[in-house]
């Protein structure tokens, strides 16, 4: 038992280092040449941010797995002596809650300001966004705290008369109990006005968490429903609208005239903006235009990347083409791989969490018959899902994001993304793999039974004063699987359709 443990203390030492090591490797290859060499504070929120991200969601695989450890014991208090996942649990949630409120908004803050003023004067500035922030989340949490800061529990209150301890132990299924007649042991066939609420104040590291799980829930429930379509299918029409053939030189020469046109005019407008900033008459027409032109010049470089595709270069122009069209056949085997597991998802939270009682435990079993062909294929499926559901969040929020642009664009570009798209989308991820876990905790209820996550969210949480209705009647499920369905029923429509290189920039002055 002993060697199971430290073998578990290793593994996790581990692949925590690996995360780390991965998450700066992201850095180095993503961030903008702008950036290199300095903005080290920010780059620093970055790989903490993300290797939060990354080991909360493996958490949950640990924490079925650290149950394991002790489930065959032999002698009594093995239990101790397994990873203190509840302590973790709520450690690592309220560094996560720090960085999504604190942190991140300083850096980004810092990041964005006139760079024109000293260091002291954008700390001095950064700082009095993040202190009043601060200041108002302690007063909302406190009152909510003292105020609706408890848990009620339904219990039922059973008792039964004495017997005589029996010299014969005769147990079927008529028979479950000691002695004869109704079985007062069996709680089953207690009364209804049995039943009670018991009530009792959670720890405020709880209630911290449980009011990040709401706020990350409403971005899951949006961007998870609209990412577990739009990942596979989005995948899948990018083969279909693939450029089927090489373009005429005449074509190529028409259309990057036109894109240079684009171009030019882009930069008029960008270069008008900034002259605008330096004035200083930075109002609410300025940053409507700002987010124009950003949107426009994403829209831009697709356009260009488009036509590359459709007319390679070079002396290696033949080996470019095949590459791509290899690449548009990976798009299609990870489309449909992936559309596999989101029909997967979608019928396991139908038939598991919706329906009421369970039509069957679907994926949960799955990952038991995987456990017993090999101790770990249960787990890593596991382990699997649950970052898939992950990344189906971050494509939602990139579509919607650019579609209807009712938030910041921060698009991730190889080679290309400035430090602040880093650090909204490190927020963006970190506030909803909160809630990823305390969906995945929810949803694999019968295999991560007895574990410290559903402890703290599926039994704290979701019983919760004022917060438990929103889980009782599955809010957050069925506005997942409407906006999935909408989403499906989007891409069936307006999915197939061809968009080619067209220089869509129509800004307004």
């Amino acid at each position: 038992m002993g060697d199971f443990n430290l073998a578990l203390v290793i593994v996790a030492i581990v692949v925590c280092v690996l995360v780390f090591l991965f998450n700066i490797y992201l850095l180095v290859n993503y961030q903008h040449p702008d950036d290199a060499n300095q903005a080290y504070f920010p780059k620093f929120v970055v790989v903490l941010g993300l290797s939060i991200a990354s080991i909360s969601i493996l958490m949950l695989p640990a924490d079925v797995a650290n149950r394991q450890a002790c489930r065959h014991a032999i002698y009594n208090g093995a239990c101790n002596f397994t990873l203190p996942m509840r302590d973790l649990w709520l450690a690592i949630y309220i560094v996560d809650a720090v960085l999504v409120f604190f942190v991140i908004p300083f850096a980004m803050f810092y990041y964005e300001g006139d760079q024109d003023k000293s260091v002291g004067k954008r700390i001095k500035s950064a700082l009095l966004w993040v202190i009043t922030t601060a200041i108002v989340c302690a007063l909302v949490l406190g009152i909510l705290y003292g105020l609706v800061g408890k848990v009620d529990f339904t219990i039922r209150h059973l008792s039964s008369s004495t017997t005589s301890f029996p010299t014969s132990w005769e147990f079927s299924s008529s028979q479950q109990c000691i002695g004869s007649g109704t079985h007062q042991c069996s709680a089953y066939s207690a009364s209804a006005s049995s039943e009670k609420t018991w009530t009792m104040r959670t720890t405020f590291p709880e209630y911290v968490v449980a009011l990040a799980t709401i706020v990350g829930s409403v971005l899951f429930s949006i961007f998870g429903g609209v990412g577990i379509a739009c990942l596979p299918l989005g995948l899948i029409f990018s083969f279909i609208r693939r450029p089927k053939a090489v373009i005429t030189r005449s074509q190529y020469i028409k259309e990057a005239t036109e894109l240079g046109k684009k171009a030019r005019d882009l930069k008029k407008a960008a270069d008008a903006l900034h002259q605008e900033e330096r004035s200083g008459s930075k109002g609410r027409k300025w940053r409507k235009n700002v987010k124009a032109v950003e949107k426009e010049l994403l829209q831009l470089e697709d356009d260009v990347k488009a036509l590359e595709e459709m007319y390679p270069q070079g002396e290696k122009a033949e080996t470019t083409w095949a590459l791509t069209v290899l690449g548009y056949l990976a798009k299609l085997v990870l489309g449909i791989l992936g559309l596999i597991v989101s029909v997967a998802w979608i019928a396991h939270i139908v038939i598991y969490l919706l329906i009421d009682p369970p039509l069957s435990p679907f994926l949960n079993e799955v990952f038991i018959k995987l456990d017993d062909v090999w101790g770990l294929l249960g787990t890593a499926a596991f382990a699997f899902f649950c970052f898939y559901l992950l990344l189906a969040v971050i494509a939602g929020a990139m579509m919607l994001g650019l579609r209807l642009v009712f938030i910041t664009i921060h698009p991730m570009k190889w080679g290309a993304t400035l430090m602040n798209s880093f650090l909204f989308n490190v927020g963006l991820i970190l506030l909803c793999s909160i809630s990823v876990i305390q969906f995945c905790a929810t949803a694999f209820g019968y295999y991560a039974q007895a574990t410290a996550a559903q402890e703290i969210f599926g039994h704290t949480l979701e019983s919760l004063r004022g917060i438990k209705y929103l889980y009782k009647y599955n809010v957050f499920q069925i506005a997942f699987i409407v906006l999935a369905g909408l989403t499906f029923i989007y891409y069936a429509a307006f999915g197939w359709r061809r968009r080619r290189p067209s220089g869509r920039f129509q800004l307004s002055s």
